[in-house]
């Protein structure tokens, strides 16, 4: 079970409002580490690496290696709090991880292919994708950092289901995702707005027109 991405801790043994606003004067966020059956630990980690590990889509899906004064601990990230006015993190929560157990994750959907498909490339179309994440179960071994899904051939108003995506091996969608015997759509390729905008004009000139010509009747009539 090998990891991408590590993070320095420090212990925390001190707690409430004010001991949590000096931490974050200090440039450090709070955090809990809880699961796999052991007491959970209060750390503390580095702002600034915490924020720069954040930008990182795979992050959020990741085996992070996390170092304790307890060891090297493999956890997830199961939450973040912000702030609600400033980029600041407020608070973290990681789950620790047991490779034989099975993870339940969110796991972003990657669209390859857009820039050749035919809706797109030869007929203008829009890709749109209703659906940017699934809910996966696997061991840690198996998490991807994403699920692939290729629309490279995708003509104009055809769509991609959530039955033709192919999960990779060791991963499955939770029983909860979505209702049993629903198909959602993944991915769709749309016609391109600015011609429903010059239909709509079009329609508005013609309007206009036929307004025109009847207003004209009128004062010819009246004259």
């Amino acid at each position: 079970m090998s990891s991408n991405y590590e993070l320095s801790t420090q212990s925390r043994d001190s707690f409430g409002t004010g001991a949590s606003r000096r931490q974050r004067r200090e440039n450090l966020v709070p955090a809990v580490v809880y699961g796999a059956g052991k007491d959970n630990e209060s750390v503390m980690l580095d702002h600034d690496q915490v924020m720069h590990s954040l930008e990182k889509e795979a992050f959020h899906s990741a085996i992070i290696d996390l170092k304790t004064d307890k060891g090297s601990q493999q956890v997830i990230l199961r939450e973040v709090q912000m702030h609600p006015h400033r980029q600041l993190v407020m608070h973290l929560d990681f789950q620790r991880v047991r490779a034989s157990e099975k993870l339940h994750m969110k796991v972003p959907l990657h669209f390859e292919g857009s820039d050749v498909a035919p809706g797109v490339k030869t007929d203008g179309g829009i890709l749109s994708h209703p659906i940017t994440e699934l809910d996966i179960t696997c061991l840690p071994r198996d998490l991807p950092e994403f699920i692939a899904v290729d629309v490279s051939e995708l003509n104009l108003n055809e769509s991609l289901h959530l039955s033709n995506i192919k999960m990779p091996e060791g991963v499955e969608l939770t029983a909860t995702a979505f209702p049993e015997g629903e198909d959602p759509t993944i991915a769709t390729i749309s016609p391109p707005k600015v011609v429903e905008e010059e239909v709509v004009e079009e329609a508005a000139d013609q309007e206009a027109g036929v307004d025109a010509k009847s207003a004209d009747a009128e004062d010819a009539g009246d004259a």
